[in-house]
């Protein structure tokens, strides 16, 4: 047998090996498609839930440092001003406004960058570590327990999109 005859022998089933291995990477895809949404929407969630706990956890300073402020003057006035610019510059120090706008950005461009006709891999691996990064400055700013659990609990969600996106072309 020449080369020609074999090449016509084997043909069908190369084509039909290239076709199976092309639908199973697609039906791959969309289940990595659909795992990684799943996670993205989870983060989201976990986003408005820190977003909305922020405010709570200044009026609970708020609170602490005029106990603490009443303690120590005893009898005397406390000075209302000064409380109210402890409070704000504490505010400015732990709004998290920012972050939270940011990690929303990122998950909006990945969720864009998943459905690209181009390979993403690289790109949805660096927004993974800046959602991370975002995630990790809100829980370094912030000292509630809900949202240092909410944060520990995104950080967990962040680690499962990484692993996928490994397998991200």
């Amino acid at each position: 047998m020449d080369e020609d005859a074999v090449w016509e022998e084997i043909r069908p089933v190369v084509e039909q090996g290239i076709k199976a291995c092309l639908q199973m990477r697609i039906r791959e895809g969309e289940a990595l498609e659909k795992n990684l949404s799943s996670n993205l929407d989870l983060l989201c969630q976990m986003a408005e839930q820190i977003a909305a706990l922020s405010p709570i956890s200044v009026e609970k300073y708020k609170a602490r440092l005029e106990e603490k402020i009443r303690e120590v003057l005893s009898d005397r006035q406390m000075d209302e001003s000064r409380i109210i610019t402890e409070v704000a510059l504490f505010a400015d120090r732990v709004a998290v406004d920012e972050e939270i706008t940011r990690l929303y950005s990122h998950v909006s461009q990945f969720r864009n960058s998943m459905h690209a006709s181009v390979p993403s891999g690289r790109k949805l691996d660096f927004l993974t570590q800046e959602m991370n990064r975002e995630i990790n400055t809100t829980g370094s700013k912030c000292s509630e327990v809900e949202i240092t659990r909410i944060v520990v609990e995104a950080k967990s969600v962040l680690e499962k999109i990484r692993e996928q996106v490994q397998n991200v072309e």
